[in-house]
């Protein structure tokens, strides 16, 4: 039988920063798929047993000395191969080909004429030029080419720039693209990923929304059996849909701790406690522990350690409470895909970690429970579908995105409970004037930021010394990259000034104006 696993595209990561991207679009297509680091050992690859394989881009240089190469494996299990950019690159050299730099680096948009009527790319065109030859607007990124094709391999693509940007080895399957087909700057990428991965590498779309649920819920009762299941539940997207997916798999035998620790938004506590205890019947105990957590964070400004105490703090907690449940054997966690890529990085160093996880970085080695991390295959915008089916509300799933150690990593440096309360108010503002404006749903993340810093200010005829907020917000695609939103002055400064009348320690409002890269979304 047919299940949503059975067939799968492996990606093997280069380090591209568009990698992740690469695995939503083919998640998006209704394929499974999975990212491995492409140094992994090759009895993970056999293992795996993969239905197709994308090599990613990455930031070597194919012909360097040392640089990255695809394990000799994946040439010889016998499934279809699509190199993309340095996927392309590397597999030319590996297969006899040649790479070298190009005459003429591309970076940003092309326009590539398909040729040779193959099967990746024949009938997908933006345009047709006056010879009759389909023409494709597609993102280019390299400063290396293919100049000589391996044995057995004919042209797929090429640009006025770059003769070789696209090629295949019919016999094999093998398919290669200079071009990036997963970012959207690639008009027909998604199409082309899906000729690839349904036409060529013969894999059915099962993996939908009803099939996942049906998965993930045979899969948690035969888990967990009737054993009993502790859940810490933070009102965020990921821990709220586990909640109700254990409810709906287990019923009674989930036990919810819903941990205040001080770093949360405003009335957030109350309304957790409202959504999933009064409303949706499930069992949650909720743990005031906000002294607990500013004891623990007292002395430590570094974001790394902060994420680490904030993560075994939880741990701690839930152990504490577990306690006065008896035969608690699991702990459930809202563990999702980009936690475990980005926590993990990769063996090779190629894809560095930028920061750890609460929910995977900060466990105990003697950690009492077993896991249940139900979405750790699954990447955000899938939690969020998820839960909708599910029945929980559409407000709660599409809220922005908030940082697992929540406030303790918008306050920069030492954690204090005064700041937690001067951020918490100054969020509030910010995201009530957002919603007031209808800007909310226009920005994809927003949030304010306290600085350990205090700047002179003016009140009536006194001079005020105080902290100062910064407020951020960004429109972004996928989160890998991301652009400040230019909300209107008007706007910012209607914010501005209610902030600083109605919170009496702050004497300053800035604005964050950072791209990602080269900064991140959030500040720590």
């Amino acid at each position: 039988m047919s299940t949503i696993h059975h067939h799968k595209i492996l990606i093997l990561d280069f380090g591209s920063q568009y990698t992740q991207l690469i695995a939503r679009r083919i998640r998006e297509i209704g394929v499974y798929c999975e990212l491995l680091p492409y140094d992994v050992k090759p009895y993970f690859i056999e293992n795996f047993n993969p239905s197709g394989i994308i090599l990613s881009g990455g930031p070597d240089r194919v012909s360097d000395i040392g640089s990255a190469r695809a394990p000799n494996i994946v040439f010889e299990l016998n499934v279809p191969i699509l190199g993309i950019c340095y996927g392309m690159q590397t597999m030319a050299v590996q297969l006899g080909g040649e790479a070298r730099n190009s005459q003429k680096a591309e970076f940003g948009f092309a326009q590539i004429r398909a040729r040779n009527h193959s099967k990746l790319l024949t009938g997908i065109s933006d345009e047709t030029n006056l010879d009759g030859h389909g023409l494709l607007d597609v993102w280019m990124s390299h400063g290396i080419e293919v100049t000589r094709l391996p044995l057995n391999f004919e042209l797929i693509a090429s640009t006025d720039n770059c003769p070789i940007a696209g090629f295949v080895n019919k016999e094999k399957n093998y398919f290669g693209l200079q071009f990036h087909p997963e970012v959207t700057h690639t008009k027909q990428g998604i199409q082309i990923l899906e000729r690839f991965v349904t036409d060529i590498c013969k894999c059915n779309k099962n993996w939908t929304t009803d099939n996942i649920i049906k998965d993930l819920l045979v899969n948690i009762k035969k888990q967990v059996g009737n054993k009993k299941v502790l859940l810490g539940l933070s009102g965020g997207v990921d821990s709220s849909v586990v909640a109700i997916l254990l409810h709906q798999a287990i019923g009674d035998q989930l036990t919810c701790v819903f941990v205040d620790n001080g770093l949360l938004r405003h009335n957030e506590g109350n309304e957790v406690m409202r959504t999933f205890s009064e409303n949706m019947g499930v069992k949650v105990i909720r743990a005031n522990a906000q002294q607990y957590f500013y004891d623990k964070l007292s002395n430590e400004a570094d974001p790394e350690l902060k994420r680490k105490i904030i993560g075994k703090a939880f741990i701690e907690i839930f152990d504490h409470e577990a306690k006065k449940i008896k035969n608690i054997k699991f702990l459930a966690q809202g563990t999702i895909y980009p936690d475990v890529i980005e926590s993990a990085g990769t063996t090779s160093g190629k894809a560095k970690v930028i920061k750890s996880h609460h929910n995977v970085g900060g466990l105990p080695d003697d950690i009492k429970f077993d896991l249940v991390e139900p979405l750790k295959e699954l990447f955000k915008d899938e939690v969020r579908t998820i839960g909708l089916k599910l029945g929980l509300p559409k407000k709660m799933l599409n809220r922005h995105p908030f940082p697992g150690p929540g406030l303790g990593v918008r306050i920069l440096g030492t954690v204090k409970e005064e700041f937690a309360e001067i951020l918490r108010q100054a969020d509030q503002i910010f995201m009530e004037e957002l919603n007031n404006h209808k800007l909310y749903d226009k920005v994809d993340q927003a949030f304010a930021v306290f600085l350990p810093i205090k700047s002179v200010g003016v009140t009536g005829d006194e001079r005020r010394y105080d902290y100062v907020i910064s407020l951020r917000a960004v429109e972004t695609i996928d989160f890998m990259t991301a652009r400040w939103a230019r909300l209107p002055y008007e706007f910012l400064d209607h914010v501005s000034n209610r902030i600083m009348n109605e919170i009496s320690r702050v004497s300053r409002v800035v604005y964050d104006i950072s791209g990602k890269p080269p900064a991140t979304i959030e500040w720590e």
